[in-house]
């Protein structure tokens, strides 16, 4: 906990986050039998096959919705500090689909965020359009939460990890999931190393858990707590067996977590981990590396790497580190 600085851990959170989306990505949505066939064991960053379901057009380190959204999370946070407007989030989401279709892409909004849009496009109040999202949008993209809140104020870091969900994850899943993640790169922030980080977040969930509306499963602490035993013992072919990729919180969360242990918080080595999972391998890779990020900070992870991830992105992938930590000052959180 000594010689901290809180903007390298901040950067590091952002530039984990988008490594571990960029490896993932070449691999999201194949089976792991898929992956190994197509390009044997992801060491590195790859572009993906030709005719990608998800990813073709894109080409090797580029980042992918994960990071996407999370920068646009940022840029909502820092647009109106101390509060959250969730009607100027959904117009967020929505124009950023808009501009992904115009880049000829296929990374789309996922089942739970296009389905909370179109519910809200067709009327339905705020206050109903997550009701049923339990996939792992909200967690994937809730990076700059964390970075912003403080979790020795646990009340507050809810508060705003329940106010980001709201509109399209809005249920005792996906926020559990979100909150453990927003914990545990919160804790990075102040010092902590991701062990110390653990029993903060598996609070975190319990509280998330009683939030919003009960669909889902309803023990994502459990979930995660049994998920980091698994990583500490076995290796990815178990982790996916016995967690599961998919893209629903109760699986791809959990599975980051394990992914995290069974790395013992090399950013790297949980990405690379990460991308050979199958299924939501960018996802994944994504969250872990968010909290391996938050942990170590931006000077643990290998400058090669992230010289190359700069390089095939133009989006400013750390840019709003130090805005979102302003946010924790401000409002009195940070040491």
């Amino acid at each position: 906990m000594t010689d901290v600085q809180p903007l390298d851990r901040a950067r590091g959170a952002l530039l984990g986050l988008a490594m571990g989306d960029a490896l993932g990505m070449p691999g999201q949505t194949l089976p792991r039998e898929e992956i190994r066939a197509r390009y044997g064991v992801i060491a590195d960053f790859v572009a993906p096959f030709p005719g990608h379901p998800v990813s073709h057009g894109l080409t090797a380190a580029q980042i992918t919705d994960d990071t996407e959204q999370a920068l646009l999370l940022a840029e909502r946070l820092l647009a109106t500090p101390g509060t959250f407007d969730a009607a100027a989030w959904a117009r967020d989401l929505l124009g950023w689909e808009a501009d992904v279709k115009a880049r000829g892409l296929r990374d789309l909004l996922g089942p739970s965020t296009k389905a909370a849009l179109t519910a809200l496009l067709d009327g339905v109040p705020l206050a109903e359009t997550g009701r049923t999202g339990t996939t792992n949008g909200a967690a994937m993209r809730i990076a700059p939460v964390g970075i912003a809140v403080s979790a020795a104020d646990p009340a507050a870091l809810l508060a705003r990890v329940v106010e980001t969900c709201r509109v399209t994850h809005n249920t005792g899943e996906a926020i559990a999931g979100a909150a453990a993640v927003a914990a545990m790169i919160s804790c990075g922030i102040d010092g902590a190393d991701w062990q110390a980080a653990v029993p903060v977040a598996l609070a975190a969930a319990r509280l998330g858990q009683a939030k919003g509306f009960p669909a889902g499963v309803d023990d994502m602490p459990e979930r995660i707590a049994a998920a980091i035993e698994i990583g500490g013992c076995c290796g990815p072919d178990q982790i996916a067996a016995q967690i599961g990729t998919s893209v629903a919180s109760h699986q791809s969360v959990p599975a980051a977590f394990a992914v995290v242990r069974a790395a013992k918080g090399d950013a790297w080595a949980a990405a690379c981990m990460a991308a050979n999972l199958g299924d939501d391998t960018d996802t994944i890779g994504a969250i872990a590396g968010a909290i391996c990020g938050a942990c170590s900070g931006a000077a643990s992870l290998p400058p090669e790497k992230v010289a190359t991830l700069r390089a095939a992105n133009p989006a400013d992938l750390d840019g709003p580190a130090a805005g979102l930590l302003a946010l924790r000052t401000t409002a009195g959180q940070g040491r």
